[in-house]
């Protein structure tokens, strides 16, 4: 509290306060601007237009931002649908299902209640090709994250844990392991890859084979936090993996948080926008989500929802115009009454 630089002053992590900036002291004209004054604050909008420019290429913050696994995975798709065509292969369009005048197929996964076995195998599959297509230009590797120095069983670790990569039924099934003992939503999943792509950014680190699983289960840890009602405790992961500290799970969760510089916002277009891009490297990779068709009862909720969406829509509309037509009537007699003071 005593510090010259105050705490609620927010800044972008890619953007310093000065540190040696000080506010001169107060002079009380009132003609002044505040420019005049030399007063180092800025106003709220002001700062909001410098975070979105220096935010824009940050997808875990920006909306507009490409997501990194969806990058990195294109190579990878690009060779396989290559590899396809010269073989004669039609990439899984025998395993394709299409809706007909008679059947319409859909999945029973939504931006709001996503599926949870394949939201978990879509967030595998991106933290996959993270893996696979890292930088090589020799970034740094946190101590926190390596797993040689805080392994996560007594079992020993192999000498060249760092050399092999991992497949992607390995970090499925750590993944899977980690959401169902602790009962984590498809939500949480999502959530988790947003800030591991922001911590990759922010401390610009890499995940390789060495830090992969400590990485993804501080991830795990703060989304569960986060986003669950009834969070989990870092106890409970402790009876999950069996031969980790409650003191190791701790110091995970502080420097996980401190390198994310205690960002844990996630807008919902963010959301949305990691949710669409998992669907769309899902089918790239011929991981399409389980279509279904269309029942009666299915169809008869639908129905029913949109009904109460349209209902609410209409609602919405209704106390819109009628706070238009008080604000319009207000303005009427204000001028009313400043047309009647001039004329006195």
């Amino acid at each position: 509290m005593g510090n010259t630089t105050s705490c609620c002053v927010s800044s972008s992590p890619k953007l310093r306060r000065n540190a040696h900036s000080r506010l001169e002291s107060y002079r009380p004209e009132a003609d002044l601007s505040r420019e005049d004054t030399g007063c180092n604050l800025q106003h709220i909008s002001d700062r909001e237009n410098i975070d979105d420019l220096n935010m824009e290429f940050n997808p875990s913050d920006h909306p507009r931002a490409s997501t990194i696994f969806l990058s990195k995975s294109q190579t990878d798709v690009r060779e396989k649908r290559k590899s396809l065509y010269i073989n004669h292969h039609p990439p899984g369009q025998l395993r394709r299902k299409y809706s007909s005048c008679s059947t319409i197929f859909i999945d029973d996964s939504t931006v709001s209640q996503p599926n949870l076995k394949y939201t978990i195998k879509c967030v595998a599959l991106a933290i996959y090709y993270h893996i696979k297509n890292r930088d090589t230009d020799g970034r740094m590797l946190l101590d926190i994250f390596d797993e040689n120095l805080h392994p996560l069983s007594k079992s020993e670790v192999p000498p060249d844990y760092d050399k092999h990569d991992p497949e992607q039924k390995q970090i499925y099934r750590f993944v899977r392991t980690l959401f169902s003992a602790a009962q984590l939503t498809a939500e949480c999943a999502i959530v988790t890859l947003v800030y591991l792509e922001r911590l990759l950014t922010y401390a610009e680190i890499d995940i390789c084979p060495a830090n992969w699983k400590r990485i993804v289960l501080g991830a795990i840890l703060l989304a569960s936090k986060v986003w669950d009602d009834q969070a989990v405790w870092n106890v409970d992961y402790c009876q999950i993996l069996k031969d980790i500290t409650v003191e190791d799970m701790n110091e995970l969760e502080r420097q996980f948080l401190e390198l994310l510089q205690f960002n844990i916002n996630v807008p919902s277009s963010v959301y949305a926008k990691y949710y669409f891009d998992l669907r769309s490297l899902a089918e790239a990779n011929n991981l399409s989500f389980p279509l279904e068709p269309l029942s009666r009862d299915r169809a008869y909720k639908l129905e029913a929802i949109s009904r109460l969406c349209e209902d609410k829509y209409k609602d919405f509309r209704k106390s819109a115009k009628k706070r238009n037509s008080f604000t319009l009537s207000t303005r009427k007699q204000q001028i009313g009454c400043l047309e009647e003071e001039t004329k006195m």
